[in-house]
């Protein structure tokens, strides 16, 4: 799951921290979990988190000594809105065939 367009308007880092944390809603993420699934340097994580924590974007949580972040409820997409905007092999096949 991806990150609704409304809350994409942001530095490609906030929304790569974003789209990871909505991927592991329920889980919640540790900030090296999220630094090794995001293509960006620890500072540049941290700020992202800074500025998303500023916005009300995640929830952050102590859980068992670790610390946890989720992103908001606003944030995570409702699966039953989900429509994948990414065609499947067989649908490209089937346009390029003109069927």
């Amino acid at each position: 799951m991806r990150v609704p367009p409304e809350f994409r308007d942001r530095d490609e880092t906030e929304v790569a921290v974003l789209d990871a944390l909505v991927g592991r809603a329920e889980d919640g993420m540790t900030v090296l979990e999220l630094r090794s699934g995001v293509d960006a340097t620890i500072d540049e994580v941290e700020q992202a988190l800074s500025s998303l924590k500023a916005a009300g974007l995640i929830d952050v949580q102590q859980a068992d000594g670790q610390v946890l972040i989720y992103p908001s409820d606003r944030v995570v997409p409702d699966p039953s809105d989900h429509v994948d905007d990414d065609p499947g092999l067989l649908d490209v096949i089937r346009d390029r065939l003109g069927l």
